[in-house]
């Protein structure tokens, strides 16, 4: 177990962090990995086994994140990267119609849910001087705007500023990335196209693609907004 890379992946149970889980695993990582559905939790730990470490966390609660944190770092060790894949998106509607609990929501998964994790993992990256990789993912959506969708749309450019921010904070060993998944036929792809969300690749076709630009991501590409 202590030659393998650990990988922290929020957001893990659905969509494009249980595709991600799956090949990392194939490219034998340790996986850590949290979601908000207990039985998609247990669903993971049942499927992959003790060796990885999967948990209920919401993001948005510092103190469970604390908790995790510190639980993956004793038993697997500092992550090499840590993914804050976990999002939302608010119902389609345009920005007047969303609710004050709605908007926050969605800023507070999207945006601080980010800040938590990245509050509790870099110090301990640093500490062991690990060569790491931090991924914030955004989206189209974090560099342009649609009708309906405007509360995602601004926590996804918050999200570009907040990684260009992080990378001018991080020591010279640790790269910090802003990271736009592309079109992926996903639920909250199908909360926002419906049915023509289904001509676009599932998670797990665009799973391999992904992983192959996440582990070349270097030191370059500090600070830069990445595609799949």
């Amino acid at each position: 177990m202590g030659s393998q890379k650990v990988v922290c992946i929020t957001g893990c149970t659905r969509g494009l962090g249980r595709a991600m889980v799956s090949e990392f695993i194939k490219r034998d990582f340790l996986v850590a990995g949290c979601g908000t559905n207990t039985e998609l939790v247990q669903e993971l730990t049942n499927t992959y086994g003790s060796n990885h470490l999967f948990q209920t966390v919401n993001v948005t609660e510092d103190l469970s994140v604390k908790s995790f944190s510190e639980l993956i770092i004793e038993k697997l060790g500092t992550p090499t990267y840590l993914i804050n894949n976990a999002g939302v998106i608010n119902r389609n509607a345009p920005l007047w119609e969303i609710t004050e609990s709605e908007f926050s929501h969605v800023i507070d998964v999207n945006i601080k849910g980010v800040n938590n994790f990245i509050r509790h993992f870099v110090p301990a990256m640093i500490k062991a001087k690990v060569k790491g990789t931090i991924i914030n993912f955004s989206s189209y959506w974090g560099q342009s705007t649609s009708a309906d969708v405007a509360p995602y749309c601004a926590s996804k450019w918050a999200i570009e500023g907040l990684s260009r921010g992080l990378a001018d904070d991080l020591p010279q060993y640790i790269t910090c990335v802003a990271f736009n998944p592309g079109v992926i036929q996903t639920d909250m792809l199908r909360s926002c196209f419906g049915s023509s969300a289904e001509s676009y690749h599932t998670p797990d076709q665009w799973a391999k693609a992904a992983l192959d630009l996440i582990l070349s991501i270097s030191p370059k590409d500090n600070g830069r907004t990445l595609t799949v």
